[in-house]
């Protein structure tokens, strides 16, 4: 599902909203997760997951065309996990 569909989707069970209601909402709730996750904050939807940032250490890496060494600098990383309600209804136990 992509931003746009999930945007017509709440607009169709929620016919009281205007679309640009919703997709104004929409972008609120993902700007607040991703200015949260850059802030190194961790945001959980109870259900659904949780987002968090994990940091990886700089490393020695190979260009893979030519085996050469290239430096890997250390960087953040955002990391889902997945909650156990979305976890068992992927696996057929809800």
């Amino acid at each position: 599902m992509i931003r746009s569909e999930l945007i017509q989707k709440i607009a169709e069970e929620n016919p009281h909203l205007y679309q640009r209601d919703v997709e104004k909402i929409v972008s609120i709730v993902f700007d607040s997760i991703t200015e949260a996750l850059a802030e190194g904050r961790r945001v959980e939807l109870r259900g659904f997951g949780a987002f968090s940032v994990k940091k990886r250490e700089g490393r020695t890496g190979r260009n893979p065309r030519t085996g050469e060494p290239v430096v890997v600098e250390e960087k953040h990383v955002p990391f889902f996990k997945t909650g156990k309600l979305l976890r068992d209804r992927l696996n057929g136990k809800a």
